[in-house]
C-alpha cells in the first residue's frame, strides 16, 4: 500500500506506540497521524519492511527518512529544514547480548513532535513510556528528549564505572595472581573499553552540536542540561582512554612478570645443568663397559667413584657461589 493510501488505523499499526501527551505527565492514544496540534511520540523499529512508507506518512523529508532507517549509522546530529535528526548509541542490557554492542536510537525532533526509531529495544524509551503510563512523564516534547537521553548516559555511566572496578580487581590480582590466566581478562577489557568508546566518542561530539541547535526546541533549561550531558559524555571518553591506557600498561607488566618467571625457571634448569653435567660426564666414563677402568678390581671402587662425584658437586656449587651466579 502507497503512503497516500494507507488509513489512520493502517499507519498506527506500524508504530510499536503512537501517543500525544497530556501536558500533566500523561498520555493519550493517538487516532489519526496526521492530526496536528497536541505534542505527538511516534515510536516505531526502522527494521520493519514498512518503516520507510510509514515515516514518509507522516511527511517527514525523503533525506531524514533515509537517513532515520539506514541499517548502520554513527552518532551524528543532523539539522534539517523541516526537523533535527539526533542519531545515538546505548549500551545494550537486553537479556543474553554484550553491553559493548551498543544499540542505535534516532530521534527525529520537530517542533510538536518526535519520533524515535529503534531496531533492538532501548530502555531508557522504555522506562519513559512506563513512567507517561504513570502519568508522571515529561510534561513536553523537550522533556521527554532530555529524559531519554539522560537514560542513555546513565547507563554509560554505569557501565564505565563497572569497568573501572573491574580494572581496579585486575590490578590487585596482578600482584598475587598467574599473569596468563589475568592476560586474557585485561584483554577483554580492553575491547570492551575500546568498543564503547568507538561510540562514545562521535555521540559526545553530536551531543555538542546537538546543545547548539536544539535551542528553538528547548526551554533555556532544557538546553544548560543537555550541554551537561554532553559534558559527561566528554568525562565518559576521557575516562575511557584512561582505562585503555591503564589496560595497556597492566599488560605489560604481566608480560614481564611473566617473562621474569620464564627467567627464573631457565635460570634454575641452567644451575642444575652446571651441576650435574660433570657427574654425568663422571657416571658415563665410569660406566663404559670396557677392559682397563680404575676400581674395577677392588671393593673401594664404588665409594671412590661416590666421593670423586660429591666433591664435584660442591666444587662446582662453590663455584657458582664465588661468581654469584646464585
Amino acid at each position: 500500500m502507497e503512503p497516500s493510501e494507507q488509513t489512520p488505523s493502517s499507519q498506527l499499526e506500524m508504530f510499536l506506540h503512537a501517543f500525544q501527551l497530556d501536558g500533566r505527565g500523561g498520555v493519550t492514544a493517538i487516532t489519526d497521524p496526521a492530526e496536528r496540534g497536541q505534542p505527538q511520540w511516534f515510536h516505531l523499529d526502522y527494521s520493519d519492511p514498512e518503516a520507510e512508507n510509514t515515516l514518509t506518512a507522516l511527511g517527514i523529508d525523503a533525506a531524514a527518512v533515509e537517513s532515520l532507517i539506514r541499517t548502520d549509522t554513527r552518532p551524528r546530529s543532523i539539522h534539517f529544514d523541516q526537523g533535527l535528526l539526533l542519531s545515538l548509541r546505548a549500551i545494550n542490557i537486553n537479556p543474553g547480548a554484550d553491553p559493548e554492542d551498543m544499540v542505535s536510537l534516532r530521534i527525529w525532533i520537530e517542533s510538536d513532535r518526535i519520533v524515535t526509531i529503534r531496531q533492538r529495544r532501548v530502555f531508557s524509551v522504555q522506562e519513559v513510556l512506563h513512567l507517561l503510563e504513570a502519568g508522571r512523564g515529561p510534561r513536553d516534547l523537550g522533556e521527554l528528549v532530555l529524559q531519554i537521553i539522560e537514560g542513555l548516559t546513565e547507563r554509560a555511566a554505569l557501565f564505565v564505572d563497572r569497568l573501572e572496578e573491574r580494572m581496579d580487581q585486575l590490578e590487585a590480582l596482578s600482584e598475587t595472581g598467574r599473569p596468563a590466566e589475568l592476560r586474557g581478562q585485561v584483554a577483554a577489557l580492553r575491547r570492551q573499553a575500546a568498543s564503547v568508546r568507538r561510540y562514545l566518542a562521535p555521540q559526545r561530539d553530536a551531543m555538542e552540536q546537538f546543545s547548539r541547535i536544539i535551542r528553538q526546541y528547548m526551554a533555556e533549561e532544557q538546553t544548560f542540561r543537555v550541554r551537561e550531558l554532553s559534558d559527561r559524555l566528554t568525562r565518559y571518553v576521557e575516562d575511557l582512554d584512561l582505562l585503555r591506557e591503564q589496560a595497556i600498561v597492566l599488560q605489560e607488566q604481566l608480560l614481564n612478570m611473566i617473562a621474569e618467571q620464564q627467567n627464573s625457571r631457565m635460570y634454575v634448569l641452567a644451575i642444575i645443568t652446571a651441576v650435574f653435567l660433570p657427574i654425568t660426564f663422571l657416571t658415563g666414563v665410569f660406566g663404559m663397559n670396557v677392559g682397563g677402568l680404575p676400581g674395577t678390581d677392588t671393593r673401594l671402587g664404588f665409594a671412590a667413584v661416590a666421593v670423586i662425584t660429591i666433591s664435584t658437586v660442591v666444587l662446582v656449587l662453590s663455584l657458582l657461589k664465588w661468581k654469584r651466579w646464585f
